[in-house]
């Protein structure tokens, strides 16, 4: 890599602007990500979280503004960019018919890399599949799938990650376990470019997180900055209502003390 690819941010975004006939999807995006951090793009369907990633991706052309991925430009450097980063949507693209193990070996494979079969492994033991490498993908779970499917596109060691709302249509379960990937994927120095409309997600994975609403960026900053913006919190009294466990100890316990005194005959 030259000297422009390492250094600086690795993803660089100015001015950003996107329309669609009338439609303006971007209207003046800005934002850095450090190298080695977890970078949230929140905001809900329709915010421009997608296009932006797929401008970033050389998907898509902006119409306006300018962009760097690992300090190659979107527009006039895509090759370099496309050679820079690894992009998972939001559906799984695995093939159901091959083993875990199989789909990793293809994409190695693919990409002309020596000895895919020893590439294959060390993933499946990274995201914790090795046991459910030789099955069918059909027999896997959400969370295992998703799981797979990250660890398929960081075959080539890319230095940066875009997932578009990894964990959509995943229960409880497996979004759990995307995200411990995730926070292990960062601690190994992966720049992870994440979008998600899900607050807890953000809060639970990111160094920074970004607001994106009606096309523009309207608040960026670690999950401690952005508390500040709001008042400080009021302290007021809750009364605390009993679950059920209490109410079925409480009552079982009453009708204990009534046999006890012979009162309750």
């Amino acid at each position: 890599m030259t000297a422009q690819s390492i250094a600086g941010p690795a993803i660089h975004v100015r001015g950003l602007e996107k329309s669609y006939g009338k439609l303006e999807v971007l209207r003046g995006v800005d934002f850095d990500v450090a190298r080695g951090t977890v970078f949230a793009l929140l905001g809900s369907n329709g915010s421009g979280k997608t296009t932006t990633v797929r401008i970033l991706a050389t998907l898509l052309k902006a119409d306006a503004g300018t962009a760097g991925v690992h300090g190659f430009d979107v527009a006039t450097q895509p090759a370099d960019v496309r050679a820079s980063f690894s992009l998972t949507g939001q559906f799984t693209a695995v093939d159901e018919i091959l083993s875990g193990r199989e789909n990793l070996v293809l994409i190695a494979r693919l990409r002309h890399l020596e000895d895919p079969g020893a590439i294959a492994d060390g993933l499946l033991r990274r995201f914790k599949l090795t046991d459910a490498g030789a099955r069918k993908v059909s027999t896997y779970s959400g969370g295992m799938r998703r799981r797979l499917d990250i660890a398929m596109s960081l075959i080539g060691n890319p230095p940066v990650i875009f997932l578009d709302e990894p964990t959509t249509g995943l229960d409880p379960e497996g979004r759990i376990e995307v995200w411990q990937a995730l926070k292990e994927l960062a601690g190994n120095g992966t720049t992870v470019l994440l979008t998600t409309q899900y607050l807890d997600e953000a809060e639970q994975l990111a160094d920074r997180i970004a607001i994106l609403h009606k096309g523009r960026i309207i608040a960026n900053g670690t999950l401690a900055e952005l508390r500040r913006l709001l008042p400080p919190a009021t302290v007021e009294y809750v009364e605390k209502q009993p679950t059920l466990e209490e109410i079925f100890l409480a009552i079982i316990g009453s009708d204990d003390k009534s046999d006890a005194t012979g009162t309750n005959k």
